[in-house]
């Protein structure tokens, strides 16, 4: 079952498409540019990776052979970081104006910093896959289902309970601990593994490093290196505090919030536990599972989004803070309760005070849209579409 993917790529240009593993990254591009039209390369097979890593030259000149017979033609290199020299290649070739397109795909930015790869700034355009979002599964869409095992393909398309299980597990325990620890160069594998639990266990709240690095016995220069890892592999991203400034976001705490939700309930040792609707974890997976559909929604409109959270010192909080190119401010609130009350506004208020202009937005499960006071209560599916329109 292939399930049509909102992510626009173009045909007549160069780019990156990263992402986590197993997100659909393989599928996508093979959907979209046939094997007809395309000379590709994938990284993870052992002999090209041997071949190409031993003499990178052997890709140009494959590829100028390969110009020959077919034009424009579309060069795909799935897991470039594996090999970050090619990207010289792929320089060269843009720059002798070859006729056709470079796709370069990863689960890894690390590797290609550490050997300060040539990213082809100007040359390429970047873009980041998902696991499935809602608005790509429509009728298929399952709430419960996304909020305990997540919408990666390989888990949300396997009908079988025990099969999300082991496929959650098998992920976890074969790529984020074993292939990050290559990737990563993690030379202290045991505190890693203490540290990703707990990592799991604070995805979406406030980070202590402190706190963590007592908790795993290492220290809070590694635990902030450990973070910067998940987020070049784009395991998770960091929400910076609401400021009006960049320098003031940069000095207070932020949030960190992994991918997908099915990766922090098998962190949390939770895959066989049911998900009760009225439950903190259930609050709390809803409140995860809206932030990266916002986050989906922003990166494959490219709307230029700028978000964030709101918290005081005294404790009011607003989920999401959303700022638009022509400076209207969203703030939303995230509760997953069918029945909302005024006690649920207060973050909301108080963040009008400091933002008078801002619009206020609880998103929750309601079937019909609401007004209570100064905030519209929607129902999330119609959060997505107001952050549309206003964008």
């Amino acid at each position: 079952m292939y399930i049509e993917r909102t992510i626009k790529l173009p045909k007549n240009n160069s780019f990156f498409l990263f992402g986590p593993r197993q997100t659909g990254k393989s599928t996508l591009l093979k959907k979209q540019f046939p094997s007809q039209e395309s000379l590709y390369y994938d990284l993870l097979k052992t002999e090209v990776y041997r071949k190409l890593l031993a003499r990178p030259e052997i890709f140009r000149n494959e590829v100028n052979a390969a110009l020959k017979s077919k034009q424009p033609l579309h060069i795909i290199i799935d897991e470039v970081q594996k090999i970050p020299q090619l990207l010289d290649e792929v320089h060269f070739l843009i720059e002798s104006g070859v006729p056709g397109y470079f796709i370069l795909s990863g689960s890894s930015s690390r590797e290609l910093k550490r050997y300060q790869a040539n990213m082809l700034a100007g040359r390429a355009w970047t873009f980041q896959l998902f696991p499935f979002s809602y608005l790509e599964l429509k009728d298929s869409f399952d709430l419960f289902t996304v909020l305990k095992y997540g919408a990666l393909p390989g888990v949300y398309l396997n009908p079988g309970e025990y099969e999300k299980r082991e496929t959650l597990h098998s992920y976890v325990d074969t790529y984020i601990k074993e292939e990050i620890e290559i990737e990563a160069n993690i030379r202290n594998l045991s505190g890693f593994l203490r540290f990703l639990p707990i990592a799991g266990h604070q995805n979406g709240e406030l980070l202590n490093y402190s706190n963590i690095a007592r908790e795993t016995e290492i220290s809070g220069h590694v635990v902030k290196e450990y973070y910067k890892i998940l987020e070049d592999t784009f395991l998770g991203f960091f929400l910076l505090p609401y400021a009006r400034s960049i320098r003031k976001k940069m000095t207070k705490q932020p949030k960190f919030y992994f991918f997908d939700p099915g990766i922090v309930t098998t962190l949390d040792n939770r895959l066989r536990v049911n998900l009760e609707e009225n439950s903190f974890e259930f609050g709390r997976a809803f409140e995860h599972f809206m932030i990266l559909e916002i986050i989906k929604l922003n990166h494959y409109q490219r709307l230029d989004l700028v978000l964030s959270f709101y918290r005081t010192e005294r404790g009011a909080e607003v989920d999401c803070i959303v700022e638009t190119p022509a400076g209207k401010t969203l703030a939303i609130e995230i509760k997953s309760t069918v029945n909302p009350t005024s006690t649920m506004l207060k973050g909301l208020y108080s963040f009008k005070e400091k933002v008078p202009g801002a619009q206020l937005i609880l998103a929750c499960r309601v079937d019909r849209p609401q007004q209570m006071k100064d905030v519209a209560v929607l129902p999330w599916q119609e959060v997505l579409d107001f952050i549309l329109r206003e964008s």
